[in-house]
């Protein structure tokens, strides 16, 4: 089978548009009208392809992004171009999506958490965050968990949404994975009172820290 050509893909997207799921993505901040079932079926038949991810990435559209992050190769990027497509990545979607399948699966992860650590753009220290929360789950040998709560204990209650999720991410993953930590990551969670009042559906954990945690290490030992 031919490559698709960007005309192709655009023109694939556009007939995947609807306009009540247009409204419902645009109340929280994702201007795009694809339901991502079905646009994950379209990467699927378009499969791997870097080329034409750049191309899609190159539009500036929303729909095109999420899509171009779904056929891109992650390794295939090199640490510029991440840095300038993190920066981008101002819809909601799409920075969950980029830091989420690109970011944390590209080799160049740990050089760009450095990198992006102390950025004033609070997007990029954001991503820098997750990347950290997925080193504190799988990798945290030679990170300095101390230090890591003593910015959260400083700057999370008063950092953008963005940043602020990521860092109490952060805040329940020390408290889970290190259990000489948990009570002062506990502490923490008490005291700031982060997302202590997030509305939360039932069945599902709250992200409340000292919920969060307490709840997962009650799975595990349970």
């Amino acid at each position: 089978m031919p490559d698709t050509t960007l005309d192709e893909a655009l023109a694939d997207l556009a007939a995947l548009e609807d306009p009540r799921m247009r409204a419902a993505n645009e109340a929280r901040g994702d201007d795009h009208g694809i339901n991502l079932s079905r646009m994950r079926a379209l990467a699927k038949r378009i499969k791997a392809d870097q080329p034409l991810a750049r191309e899609l990435w190159a539009t500036g559209e929303t729909s095109a992004r999420l899509l171009a992050l779904l056929i891109c190769r992650p390794r295939e990027f090199d640490a510029d171009e991440l840095d300038r497509m993190l920066r981008e990545t101002r819809v909601p979607k799409v920075n969950d999506w980029f830091v989420n399948y690109v970011a944390k699966k590209t080799p160049l992860a740990e050089e760009l958490r450095l990198r992006w650590f102390d950025d004033a753009d609070p997007t990029v220290a954001a991503a820098a965050w997750s990347l950290t929360t997925e080193r504190v789950v799988k990798s945290p040998d030679g990170l300095d968990l101390d230090r890591l709560l003593d910015l959260i204990e400083r700057d999370m209650k008063d950092a953008p949404g963005r940043l602020q999720w990521a860092m109490n991410e952060t805040l329940a993953q020390i408290g889970i994975h290190d259990a000489a930590l948990r009570p002062r990551a506990v502490r923490i969670g008490e005291e700031l009172q982060v997302l202590a009042d997030y509305p939360t559906p039932p069945g599902c954990t709250s992200p409340f820290a000292p919920i969060w945690i307490a709840e997962i290490v009650r799975r595990r030992e349970g």
